[in-house]
């Protein structure tokens, strides 16, 4: 059986059209536990308290893991999965779950079977993604998600992984003493800074001295040439204007630089319009606008939440850059996250060489993928295998292609 996917490839093989439904009580060493696959839409809404109560008593709380992220990226951005949330209970109370959805194998690709990968994956920037486990109650609850996730077929893709502290990293060893073949491998990084007890100042003394004198010069010539306002939105108008305003000013930004993945489709434009008026009503959201001389001609998308304040994306007019507004932003932000007593200020993924004037602390993030001890499992390995290969050959012979025509123009 086929079906098509969100855009508009064919799945090739038909896991997504089998019905998950409660896979019962698993009993045994790690105690009695029940675990359930829950494959409905209306079931994972009405676990928002509990979900919001277990994620506050993990190790995994994060913005990305909130019922709140997770939900709306499910709403506009999970066309063409299925549901597969895992939850294991000990009597009545929650204490794993793993937010997980079975994703479309692609025609396109070399390994086009389906999988198991968390809600938040793809292009819309997700980090720490994990499952969820009760501080305290890992064993048992690891123990129930593996037990529950065995009794599929599926292969996990498990990404945006932080190494440091995810228990999916833990799930995957339980995983393989049951015969699982798991693989893990570094992706990328998430530069961050430590705040607590700096001010402003204690801060910059930390950075090299190049970079303090670039942002203080940059500082003070920016408030001698024009009258600076960069102020965050408190209500639902200002959200609205400011976010028609920053996608405009990111689009502008990334013109004629082949464009930008973060806001391409009108489904991750309709996320971000969702997410942010949930965030605001939540007071997570932290969207600020650059006026000069009373003109919007730089924004910046960030949140905060817990003790975290986190840099989601900048956007300006390149005819201001010159006056390196970009720069000037993200040195506000941090002062602000500052001001407000944030523990630390989080730049999320990617490794591009200005982040690395903030800050030289970094989070490594990595990907696990597992597969069962079935026939398909083999066969999804073998196929991750060669397309894996393929695309490092195509990446190779992209590079040495660029090389040999910069040497031929020089």
């Amino acid at each position: 059986m086929s079906q098509p996917s969100a855009s508009g490839s064919v799945v090739v093989d038909d896991a997504l059209a089998r019905p998950v439904g409660a896979i019962g009580s698993v009993s045994g060493a790690m105690g009695s536990v029940s675990v359930e696959t829950i494959a409905d839409e209306e079931r994972m809404l009405a676990l928002r308290g509990e979900w919001t109560a277990l994620l506050g008593r993990s190790d995994a709380d994060g913005v990305f893991l909130t019922w709140e992220w997770l939900s709306t990226w499910w709403r506009h951005l999970g066309r063409g999965r299925r549901l597969h949330l895992v939850a294991v209970r000990e009597r009545r109370e929650l204490i794993a779950l793993a937010p997980l959805a079975a994703t479309p194998g692609r025609r396109a690709s070399l390994a086009p079977l389906s999988s198991l990968a968390f809600l938040g994956s793809g292009s819309v920037g997700s980090d720490y993604l994990d499952v969820i486990v009760a501080r305290g109650r890992e064993a048992e609850a690891l123990d129930g998600l593996a037990a529950g996730l065995d009794r599929q077929t599926l292969s996990l893709v498990l990404g945006q992984l932080d190494r440091g502290t995810s228990a999916a990293r833990e799930l995957a060893r339980r995983l393989g003493r049951r015969g699982w073949r798991c693989t893990e491998r570094a992706t990328d990084v998430c530069p961050f800074i430590p705040l607590a007890g700096l001010t402003w100042d204690s801060y910059l003394a930390s950075v090299s001295g190049h970079h303090r004198s670039n942002v203080r010069r940059r500082l003070a010539n920016l408030h001698r040439a024009f009258d600076v306002r960069f102020e965050p939105v408190a209500t639902e108008a200002e959200r609205t204007l400011a976010l028609v305003l920053f996608l405009d000013l990111h689009a502008r930004r990334w013109q004629g630089r082949g464009g930008s993945s973060a806001f391409y489709s009108s489904e991750l434009r309709q996320f971000h319009d969702a997410w942010t008026t949930i965030a605001l009503a939540r007071g997570w959201l932290r969207l600020f606008l650059m006026h000069l001389d009373g003109k919007p001609v730089g924004a910046l998308y960030a949140y905060r939440y817990r003790h975290t304040f986190g840099f989601y994306q900048i956007g300006f007019d390149p005819e201001y850059g010159r006056h390196g507004i970009g720069q000037v932003m993200v040195g506000l932000a941090i002062a602000r996250a500052i001001d407000e007593g944030a523990a630390e200020f989080d730049f999320l993924h990617g490794d591009e060489p200005y982040k690395f004037d903030w800050t030289r602390r970094v989070r490594e993030l990595g990907r696990v993928d597992a597969y069962p001890p079935s026939v398909r499992g083999r066969v999804h390995r073998g196929l991750q295998a060669v397309d894996g290969h393929a695309r490092r050959l195509v990446r190779h012979a992209l590079t040495a292609g660029r090389a040999a025509s910069g040497s031929a123009r020089t």
